[in-house]
């Protein structure tokens, strides 16, 4: 339903990401390039060079400059030990500073000059290390494993900032490292490893009562459609109990902010001047901008998937169908988080937007329904778990095209669907409820389909702003050019 090709040749090009071989370009290595290969300091992200006297990616150097410019006093609202790394940096400014400084960052270290001879025989020390290490995985590396998926930016915790830091680079064609495209390699990459941060529950030696049958006849599930025909298996409470702990807590771990984060801004809601900034950008540029935001939170979503139990099990090709598909039908769930149904905003580009922050991407009639859904999603109060399970649940459809284990997805998702209603009845919510989210599905759909109508009017009028300067993961997920230059046999 996401792309407009034809069904075949969309299937050619889901083969043609499985059966990929990696590729490495060869280039010469400037010295900030060399330094590159040595991850962020602060994150553990790539790295960008040398910024503030420590190795740190893009984000984390806009991070520091903007916490030294504002003098901020930022507290943190655990216990002060929070973990910064790559999926967690935007959710304590306090603790992503105090790493910095530990680390060394320091505005004074722009004017030390040159390294001296033990700096730089250190600095050369850790790069030959780390190129080893590399050397080493890329060794080991199984011909046809996709490359990991990393984040094209640094997600600021006041407003995912970095953005205005970067937009230049898109504008001259190059990717936020500097390199240009590489158009094989740009693919829909998915690191296909079990994450390593796995719930850590363990249900074996539970014993298996009581019993939830989840047969096709049951009424447990009178809005899926089941094709296989046999009676589905039987999952204990304590199943239940384990996956609804699993998603909940792997949706807690790839959100980009915490819920009550987003509600303490909700008072930042852009001023009219700024509003008036936002309408007069060109097109193509709000249009770009977009694009980037919803790749940013499609990344977070692929890292839910990803620790999902039972998701890793499926064959590649139905882990890439099911997030081809489902990635920003998730985003628009999740973003009933981020949305003031009182004011009718959004939290976007840092501060809560409402619908006329959008005007000059042209697409009035998506983003008016956009903003129906948010704000339709958002007067059912759902809580974080609620969330967490129905998203997984419009992740794992079953009805996809293209599946090649239809049943295998058709029993997680049912096991989702279960843990789903155990847990709205453990909240106490009222009857039916669960049969109003299930028909949001269809509403989510049919955003989506728009979303893919409007992309392909923009790509008409626009197509070099597409092919050289929207990220590769949104052309891979909503283009239809790469389908198409793939051969159909038949």
């Amino acid at each position: 339903m996401l792309h407009s090709c034809s069904g075949a040749a969309y299937m050619c090009s889901l083969l043609h990401v499985l059966h990929m071989k990696r590729r490495i370009s060869v280039a010469k290595k400037t010295h900030t390039s060399q330094i590159e290969i040595i991850p962020c300091k602060i994150c553990g992200d790539k790295s960008s060079g040398i910024h503030y006297g420590v190795i740190t990616c893009e984000g984390c150097k806009g991070f520091f400059r903007r916490s030294q410019q504002s003098n901020a006093a930022y507290s943190c609202p655990r216990q002060k030990n929070c973990l910064i790394d790559r999926t967690s940096r935007n959710r304590c400014q306090h603790c992503r500073l105090q790493k910095c400084l530990a680390v060394g960052m320091s505005r004074d270290a722009v004017k030390f000059g040159r390294m001296s001879k033990k700096q730089r025989d250190s600095l050369y020390a850790e790069v030959q290390k780390h190129r080893l290490q590399q050397q080493q995985r890329d060794h080991q590396q199984q011909p046809g494993e996709a490359e990991p998926l990393t984040p094209s930016y640094g997600l600021s915790a006041n407003g995912l900032t970095e953005l205005h830091d970067d937009l230049s680079g898109y504008m001259d064609g190059h990717t936020p490292d500097g390199s240009k495209p590489d158009s094989a390699v740009s693919s829909f990459y998915l690191d296909i490893q079990p994450s390593p941060d796995q719930s850590g529950l363990d249900i074996n030696g539970i014993k298996p009562e009581p019993i939830c049958d989840f047969a096709p006849g049951s009424g447990f599930f009178p809005y899926c459609s089941f094709t296989n025909g046999e009676t589905s298996p039987t999952v204990s409470m304590a199943e239940l109990e384990h996956l609804a702990q699993n998603i909940s807590k792997s949706h807690m771990e790839t959100c980009q902010y915490l819920r009550e984060e987003l509600q303490q801004m909700t008072w930042q809601a852009f001023l009219q001047e700024e509003v008036e900034s936002y309408q007069s950008k060109p097109r193509e540029v709000m249009w770009q901008l977009c694009a980037i935001k919803i790749t940013e939170a499609i990344q977070y979503v692929v890292e839910f998937a990803k620790r999902i139990d039972g998701f890793m099990e499926l064959c590649q090709n139905d882990q890439i169908v099911l997030l081809k598909a489902g990635s920003l039908e998730v985003v628009f769930v999740r973003m009933c988080r981020a949305f003031d149904s009182q004011n009718n905003t959004v939290y976007f580009d840092g501060k809560y937007a409402g619908p006329d922050v959008f005007k000059s991407l042209g697409c009035d009639d998506l983003i008016s329904s956009v903003f129906e859904f948010g704000k339709n999603l958002c007067s059912m109060h759902l809580s974080e778990d609620e969330i967490a399970l129905f998203s997984a649940f419009v992740l794992m459809s079953a009805d996809r095209s293209w599946l090649q284990e239809k049943v295998k997805v058709e029993k997680l998702q049912q096991k989702i669907q279960l843990a789903l209603q155990h847990v709205l009845q453990k909240n106490h919510r009222e009857d039916g409820i669960l049969t109003k989210l299930i028909c949001k599905v269809s509403t989510l759909r049919a955003l989506c389909s728009r979303h893919t109508e409007k992309l392909t009017a923009f790509k008409a009028i626009y197509p070099d702003i597409v092919r050289a300067h929207f990220p590769p993961l949104y052309k891979e997920l909503f283009g239809s050019d790469f389908e198409q230059s793939m051969p159909v046999d038949g």
